[in-house]
This record gives C-alpha cells, structure tokens and sequence, in this order.
C-alpha cells in the first residue's frame, strides 16, 4: 500500500524564470532539441524539497553532495570511463561543486549538457566499431600479445580520441574472441556484431529528453541510497518499487549491470525459479518471443529489456543468459524457455518435510517447514474470510501436524526467502515467544515504533534452528534476527541480504520518487541493513556476496544499532558453540556438497581478480581449458565421493550448484539442510549433557 506525504511540498515554485529553460550553447548540435522542459523542472524542486524533509538520513544539499551527484552521473553514464575523454571530464569539472545549487534553483541544463556530450561520444564509438567491423580478416588475427584492461572503474580517461579508438578496437576484437571460443563462425560473428551496434545506434536515436531527465534526476537521489530513486510517468505505470517484473511474468528481480542486465534474485514458486535454469547473478543478453528472433540485448537500458521480457499469461519467452558460473572472459551462453504466468499464492505455501538423521547411535525425526515467502491473502483477510491464507496460519498447522508426528525438533528453512508481509513475520515471531517486541522501526524524525506480538503462551516450545542464505531478505531478516535476539532457535548459514530500510511512493507532478524513510532494527537494538543478520555457525556461500546484497550496492546506509528493547536471559546456545562450530568443521571438511561449494567460490573468486585479459587466441584458449579442467576436477571429485559415474567433459545440464530440496528430493539429500539438523542433534546432545553433570 503506497503512503502519501503531505501534499504541501508539491506546490512549488510554478513562476520559473524562461532563462532556466533556454537552450544551452555548449550542447552538442545533434542533439540540441533534447532539453528540460517546464513539468521535468518543477519535479526536480520537489524531488529536491521532498528528500530534504523526509528521507531517512536528510544530508545536506551542499558543496560536498554536489561532489556525489557529479561523480555518481559520470559513474551512471559510463562506468567503465570508455567515453568520455579527459577533456570531457575537464570540461565538466568546473560544475563539481555547483550540482546542490543547480538543483536547489532548477536549473537542469549542466545534467543535460553531460548527457548530450555522453550521446555525442556514444555514437562516435559505435560509428567507429561499425567501421573496425567492415574491415577485413586483420579483425581476427589474434596472434599478437595484445591485453585488455577489464577492470576500468578506476582507469584514467582517456586522453584523446586516438586513445578512445585503441580501447575500443581492443574491445571489439575482445568481443569477437570471446564469440569465437564459444563456437561462432567468423561470418556469424560478423553479422551478430553489426546488428547489435547497429541496433544501439537506432536506439540512440530515439533518445527522449524524459530519459536524459531519470538518468540525471537518478544519479542525484541514489546518492542518498540505493533504494531511493525516481521513476519516470511511463516507468511509474509499469514497475513496482522493487525494479521486478510482473508477477503474471517469469518472476525474477532484475537490475542494471554496465551493459548487461543481471538476476537479482527469483521470485518464490515463480516460472524462472521452477525452471531451474535460472540462477541469481546471470546475465541475460538476448529475449526472444516464443519461436520469434532472438533479440541482442547487450548495452540496453534495464526499463527496455523488461519490457520485452513481460507479456501475457502463458506465452514464451526465451531468454538467452550468460551463468554467473562462467569465467569473466567466458561468453558460453545458453537459451532458456519460460512460460510466463501468475505466481499462485498456494504455490508459495510454506511446506512440510520430515528429516530422518542417525545421531550417537540413535534415530530421529526432525520437522522441516520451508517458507518461500511471508504471504497474506489480504483480499480475504479484509473481506472476513476466517479461512484466509497466511504464512503464520500455515505454519502454526504445519507444526502441529509434526507434533502429532512426535519430532525431536524443528527447522525452519528461510533460504532465498525475499521477504514479504512485515506483519506475518511478527505474528510468525509470535507463535515462538511469550509476547514481547518483535521489531523496531525508526523513521526520519527519530521515532521508534516498536511492533510487538501481543498474545501470551508460546505454540512451540521445543527445540529449533533457523536455516538462511544470501538471498533471505527483509522479512526473513526481521524473523531470523528476532529468534537470534530471543536466543530462541539456532541461526544457521549464510550472512543474509542485509535489506533493513523501508520505502514510500510518493506521486509528483511528473513520475513518482520512490524514498528511504524509515529504517528496521532487531529487539536487541542492531540494525538489519547492510549487515544483514550473522548466522550462529556459518555456511559457505553459494554465491559471491560481493555480487550479491545490500552491501554490493553503492551508497548503501550503513549498520547501526539504537537503544534495545529487551533484555535477554541468559543465552542457553552460548556454551556449546565452540564446540558446535568443531564439530560441524569436523565433518564438513570432507563433506562432498560442501568441499564442492567452497572449491566452486574459490575459483569463481580467483577468477574476479583478473583485471586484464590476454587477446592472444592461443592463451586465451589454453585460459578457457584450464578453467574448464579445474571445473570438471571439482565436479569430478564431488561424484568420485559421492559414488556416481565420472564426467569426460562438462555438460551445461550436468553443473549444478548445490540443491535445495523440492518436492521429489529427500531433505536427507540437501547438505546443507541436513547439516542443519545435525548441528541441532549435537546442540540437543550437549546441553542434556551439561543437565546431567549438574
């Protein structure tokens, strides 16, 4: 449900002074009908005044702000400094310090004369590649010793267009090796090539004042944080605050990756997550209408390829992605078919399982309930519906049917758990503690809401872990936090998403602001965000948390922590989690699931380090069989132990990362699930222990 500020601050400055909207000399001539107009000044004030009076954090608009914006527009215009020359950068640097007065007066035309200057430089590049790839076969002569700097975030600008031209043919001829060793023939390659730039030059083009206007507005408001950004009238209409796709889509977060658009993560029980092709940290680069034209999509802005992506319930969309498994350099690409439809909130359900585990010479059952997500059938709930679905409901059912099974504990699996309902992740909380805070909420001025599960008695009493992963967000935060505050489940995994702010839509004039105004921290007082919450005992990662989470974002917040409000008793896991955190080493250190895991990160890690590549065919070929050995060495050696029959070369079909249980796996096959219950039998054995002895 969206909040509305008070209308007040939307009725500015309506008298602006012509010269503010008056064509400015310096822009390029191709580009000059490209200016802001009236509406697009007058949402910049508001936009101005509106986080001035209620974002979270309220910086100043000052000299040192200014420095942000500048920087974060270069940066939001070309990250890899591919562009802009150093006379650009010169050039503009006179205004490093005058953003915070620019947009204080409305004067947009500095944001726009970058912009132009950015198109300017866009076509003269791909004008250029168009023209390297007329040439003839010297395009694919990869004998020389030539490099690549890839890692260019920090690179010097380049110092004339003599030097432009050198990096992008390198570029170019980058591109066509990569394409070359994934098995494209020299024609094909060719063709692929001039499509796609000539496709980016048609789009360039149609460049609209409006998007010169999001880019520029963008890279102001993103300064304050990642999740506080502007949408523009057309973009408003077609996303929610979370840049998805729609739920009558494939059901996947999407976001801006230089030139490539990347997975964030999937959607609970939607088409892209029950396909199983599709993992966080790929690189879609193609979109395709059923059996229609794949559509290159490389060097698309992120508004552009969603678009494509979405359509009606039950057409196809295929997706061609590059895996995040690949090397840096490996452009091996795959097609996937979704059928796009509505996720079904039965589909999103939380489930049961039993886990059958042989401990100290003895058989037990331990109860499983996983929760994609933390749902409410609000239509229902708001109608009087008594049997309205819930994920507290659920689950409250769901364990008394395993206290009918007699199960010695429970699990509560939250991995890939984005969030949801922030009331059933109190209510959840509830059903585990004997009333008490369940989350605190600080907004802009300073007010600590304290959200609180007011029913006495506990539902379930007995013995608990909580299992989370990277990409258990939000709500699974505030659930997984409040039992580790509570010292009433074992937190067990990996350091979660670490999303612990809240949003607001406000309307403008013109588009929308999406704004930061409040921010979530547990019972003990520590704040979710950016840290997330810190497992107990520890997993390794299945993905790269640098690639990953909140603190993979620019201009994250930070953690902090406020004044708690509990005091708890005595932690009763304390004791034993040396001796846990041995035992879990002891048997994971030959465990196959997790030497694989660990192995797979190395190496994926290792490979992030390169910072150049080597356009010599011979090298780069001997680089690619080198990973693909160490890979299919990995993958071998995780089979040899886990007696099944050896690869000869790896097959797309055959890499998996590890599993999680479905409805057809044991949960005794998931590692880290049973793992999990392990950890909790050696806790359950400990602490009868320690009862004895006293």
């Amino acid at each position: 449900m969206k909040r509305f500020l008070p209308s007040t601050v939307l009725a500015l400055s309506l008298g602006l002074s012509a010269s503010l909207l008056a064509p400015f000399a310096a822009a390029a001539a191709n580009w000059e009908a490209l200016q802001p107009d009236r509406d697009q000044v007058i949402a910049s004030l508001n936009v101005v005044e509106l986080l001035k009076r209620h974002h979270y954090s309220k910086p100043p608009l000052d000299d040192a702000r200014s420095v942000k914006i500048y920087e974060s527009y270069l940066k939001l215009l070309d990250p890899s400094r591919s562009y802009f020359t150093a006379s650009d950068i010169a050039e503009f640097d006179r205004w490093r310090t005058q953003f915070d007065d620019f947009l204080k007066s409305g004067d947009l035309r500095p944001g726009f004369t970058i912009y132009k200057r950015y198109l300017t430089r866009q076509e003269e590049r791909l004008n250029f590649t168009l023209a390297q790839l007329q040439k003839g076969d010297e395009l694919f002569d990869f004998s020389g010793d030539e490099t690549l700097l890839i890692d260019r975030e920090n690179a010097p600008w380049a110092k004339d267009t003599a030097s432009l031209d050198d990096l992008w043919r390198k570029r170019l001829k980058d591109e066509v090796l990569r394409l070359k060793i994934a098995g494209k023939q020299p024609n094909a390659i060719r063709e692929l090539l001039v499509k796609r730039y000539k496709n980016q030059l048609a789009r360039l083009e149609q460049t609209r004042s409006e998007d010169v206007f999001q880019a520029y507005i963008n890279a102001f408001a993103q300064t304050y944080d990642p999740h506080t950004n502007y949408l523009s009238p057309d973009n408003a209409e077609n996303f929610d605050i979370n840049m998805s796709l729609s739920l009558e889509g494939i059901g996947a977060v999407l976001q801006s990756d230089n030139e490539h658009v990347k997975v964030v993560r999937l959607v609970p029980a939607g088409p892209a997550e029950k396909s199983k092709q599709l993992a966080p940290a790929d690189r879609i680069i193609g979109v395709a209408q059923g059996d229609g034209e794949m559509v290159d999509v490389i060097g698309w802005r992120l508004d552009e390829v969603v678009k494509l992506i979405r359509g009606p319930k039950g057409s196809v969309v295929r997706l061609e992605v590059i895996p995040a498994k690949n090397a840096p350099n490996d452009e091996t690409s795959k097609v996937v078919s979704i059928t796009r439809e509505a996720v079904k909130l039965e589909e999103q359900a939380a489930k049961k399982s039993v886990l059958q585990l042989s401990h100290d010479g003895r058989q037990y059952k331990l109860g499983v309930i996983e929760i994609p997500a933390f749902y409410l059938d609000f239509k229902a709930f708001r109608a009087g519906d008594p049997d309205y679905k819930s994920t507290t409901r659920d689950v409250k059912r769901l364990l008394s049917e395993l206290k009918k099974e007699k199960v010695d504990g429970v699990v509560i699996d939250l991995r890939n758990n984005g969030g949801g309902s922030l009331q059933e992740a109190t209510e959840l909380t509830g059903l585990f503690i004997d009333q008490g805070p369940t989350v605190l909420v600080r907004n802009s001025d300073g007010r600590v809401d304290v959200l609180a599960d007011e029913d006495s008695g506990t539902y379930y009493t007995g013995p608990m872990a909580v299992l989370v992963n990277r990409l258990s967000a939000s709500a699974s935060e505030i659930f997984a936090g409040a039992m580790q505050d509570y010292h009433r489940a074992l937190i067990i995994g990996g350091q979660t998403f670490g999303k612990g702010t809240v949003q607001t839509i406000q309307p403008l004039n013109h588009g929308e602001l999406k704004l930061t105004l409040a921010k979530f921290y547990r019972v003990s007082g520590q704040s979710t965000q950016h840290q997330g919450v810190i497992p107990d005992i520890s997993y390794p990662d299945v993905v790269d948390t640098k690639e990953i989470g909140e603190s993979a974002l620019p201009e994250a917040m930070p953690w902090d922590s406020i004044r708690p409000a509990i005091q708890p008793e005595k932690n009763p896991f304390k004791p034993f989690l040396a001796e846990l955190k041995a035992k879990h080493n002891q048997r994971t250190e030959t465990d196959p699931d997790f030497v694989f895991t660990r192995k797979r990160l190395d190496l994926s890690r290792q490979l992030m380090q390169e910072t150049t590549l080597s356009l010599n065919e011979g090298k780069r070929r001997a680089q690619h069989d080198e990973i693909e050995a160490k890979q299919l060495a990995i993958e071998n050696a995780r089979r040899q132990a886990k007696g099944e029959e050896l690869l000869k070369e790896l097959k797309e079909e055959d890499e998996d990362t590890l599993p999680a249980a479905d409805d057809k796996t044991p949960p005794e096959d998931d590692a880290y699930l049973a793992e999990t219950g392990r950890i909790l039998l050696d806790y359950l054995s400990l602490s009868k222990e320690a009862v004895a002895k006293h």
